[in-house]
C-alpha cells in the first residue's frame, strides 16, 4: 500500500470539478449503506457525483467526502483489510474534520476480494455514511447477504428512460400540455431512442457511426471484462455465441435446455452446467434479464422457460437494424423494471393460458396481479388486433382485472370488451405518463 500515492489520489478528488446531468433515480440518505447496481457505463459513477453535489449544496464540506474507485490501478491491488486505512490517510490530510461525519463513496468494490468485510468494519466503527456502486448483481446477493444483511438498501440503475433521454437532449416541455410542434419533436426523438437505446454516452453522441462503435465497445467490455476475466472463462467462443443468441432472442422465450440440445446435435461438446453458468454470468453482469412465466406456485415459476430482455436495445443494432416490435417490448420491460426501485413489492412476469394465449407483462404487487400489458407495433391488421385483444381479455378475466393496456407505436383509443376496458396507448406517451 503506497500511502503517499493514495494521499495524492484523495487530495486530487478534493479539487475535482463535478458536472453531471441529473437522473430520475435518486440516492437517498439514511443510516443504511446505499448501494447502486447497474451494468457498466449506465452512469453509476455520475449518480454518486450527483449525490456529492447535492451534499455540498446542503453545506457539507468536500473535505468530509471521500471518493474511491477500486478499479483504479492504484487501488485495485489493495487488500480488504487495508481499505479502512484510507480513512486514516484522509484524516491525516484534513485533521480538522476528524470529529465530523464522513461520507464515503465507493465505486466497483468487487474488484477487491472480501471487500464487504472492510465496508462492514467501517460501517460499524466510524461515523460515516456509505454509498456503493457495482456492476454485478452479486452485490445484491452473495456479498451483501452474508456480511451486510440488514445494513444495506439496494437500488438498480438502468440506461436512460425515455423521459431521461429527453432531458439529456435538453428537451423542455410540459408533458401534460404538448403542442403539435412538441409532439413532432418527441416522435423524432422516440425514433432515435428506438434505434440506439439509452446509454448516456450513446445518447449524447451526435454521429450515427460513432454511436455504433460505442455500442460495440460496450459489448466487448461485457464479454471480456465482466465475464471472461471475472469468471476466468476459457471458452470465449461459447460466451460470444450465447450473447449473439440472447440478443437475437430479445423479448422472446429462450430455453437453455433447447440451446443445449441444439449444440449437442451439431456435435459441439458443451456440458449443460457450463451453458447454464455462462448464462448466469450474463445475468450477473446485468446485461440480460430473464422474465419468468406467471404461475400460481413460486417454485414452478422459478423453473419456467424465461423470456429474455436486454439491459439496452442498442445492442440489437449490432445484428439487426429492424425488429421494432422487439425493441418496443424490451423498452416497456425496462420501464416496468425501473418501477421496482419505487416499490420493492412490485413484480413482473409474462403469462400464457392453457390454450396458448400470451400476454407480455403481468404486473403484480405482493403476488396479486394489478395490471396486464400487451406490446404490439401496430394493430392495423385485423388478425393481429384480434390476437392481441383476445389474449389480453383472457388474462384480464383470469386475474380478475377490470382494465388492460395495449402499447403500440402510434395508435390511441379505448375499447370495451365484455364490460372490461382496454386502453390502446402509444408507447412513447405511456413512457412519459
Amino acid at each position: 500500500m503506497d500511502r503517499t500515492k493514495i494521499q495524492k489520489y484523495l487530495a486530487d478528488f478534493q479539487n475535482r470539478k463535478l458536472e453531471v446531468l441529473p437522473r430520475a433515480l435518486h440516492i437517498n440518505e439514511s443510516k443504511k449503506i446505499q448501494t447502486v447496481i447497474g451494468a457498466r457505463r449506465v452512469g453509476k459513477t455520475y449518480l454518486l457525483f450527483e449525490k456529492i453535489i447535492e451534499l455540498e449544496a446542503s453545506g457539507v464540506s468536500r473535505k468530509q467526502i471521500i471518493y474511491v474507485n477500486f478499479e483504479d490501478p492504484l487501488l485495485n491491488e489493495l487488500k480488504y483489510d487495508e481499505i479502512k486505512e484510507i480513512i486514516d490517510l484522509h484524516w491525516s490530510l484534513y485533521p480538522e474534520i476528524i470529529k465530523k461525519e464522513l461520507f464515503l463513496f465507493i465505486d466497483e468494490p468487487q474488484a477487491i476480494n472480501k471487500w464487504e468485510l472492510a465496508v462492514r468494519a467501517i460501517y460499524d466503527n466510524y461515523k460515516c455514511k456509505i454509498f456503493i456502486t457495482g456492476s454485478s448483481s452479486r452485490l445484491l446477493s452473495k456479498e451483501i447477504a452474508t456480511s451486510l444483511r440488514g445494513r444495506s438498501v439496494t437500488i438498480m440503475l438502468l440506461p436512460l428512460s425515455f423521459k431521461e433521454f429527453l432531458t439529456f437532449k435538453a428537451f423542455k416541455a410540459d408533458i401534460g400540455r404538448l403542442g403539435s410542434a412538441d409532439i413532432a419533436r418527441i416522435l423524432n426523438y422516440f425514433e432515435e431512442y428506438l434505434k440506439f437505446g439509452g446509454y448516456p454516452e450513446v445518447v449524447l453522441e451526435p454521429d450515427t457511426n460513432e454511436k455504433m462503435r460505442i455500442l460495440k465497445d460496450y459489448l466487448d467490455m461485457v464479454v471480456y471484462k465482466d465475464i471472461i476475466e471475472r469468471y476466468k472463462l476459457k471458452n470465449s467462443r461459447l460466451i460470444n455465441w450465447l450473447i449473439k443468441t440472447t440478443i437475437s432472442s430479445a423479448s422472446k422465450e429462450l430455453s437453455l435446455n433447447g440451446l443445449y440440445n441444439s449444440l449437442k446435435s451439431q456435435g459441439l461438446k458443451v456440458s449443460k452446467n457450463t451453458l447454464y453458468s455462462h448464462f448466469s454470468a450474463l445475468e450477473d453482469s446485468l446485461f440480460v434479464f430473464a422474465l419468468r412465466k406467471m404461475e400460481k406456485s413460486s417454485k414452478v415459476e422459478g423453473v419456467s422457460v424465461p423470456k429474455v430482455y436486454l439491459n439496452d436495445i442498442g445492442f440489437i443494432n449490432l445484428f439487426s437494424l429492424e425488429n421494432y416490435g422487439q425493441r418496443m417490448e424490451n423498452i416497456a420491460f425496462l420501464h416496468l423494471l425501473m418501477q421496482k426501485n419505487k416499490n420493492p413489492l412490485l413484480d413482473v412476469n409474462y403469462w400464457k393460458s392453457q390454450d396458448g394465449k400470451e400476454v407480455d407483462f403481468i404486473v403484480s404487487e405482493a403476488r396479486k396481479a394489478v395490471s396486464a400489458i400487451q406490446v404490439c407495433y401496430s394493430l392495423s391488421e385485423n388478425a393481429t388486433k384480434e390476437r392481441e385483444i383476445n389474449a389480453l381479455s383472457a388474462a384480464m378475466k383470469y386475474f380478475a382485472l377490470k382494465s388492460g393496456i395495449i402499447l403500440t407505436k402510434d395508435e390511441e383509443k379505448e375499447i370495451v370488451v365484455e364490460k372490461k376496458t382496454i386502453k390502446i396507448i402509444p408507447l412513447w406517451k405511456w413512457l412519459l405518463s
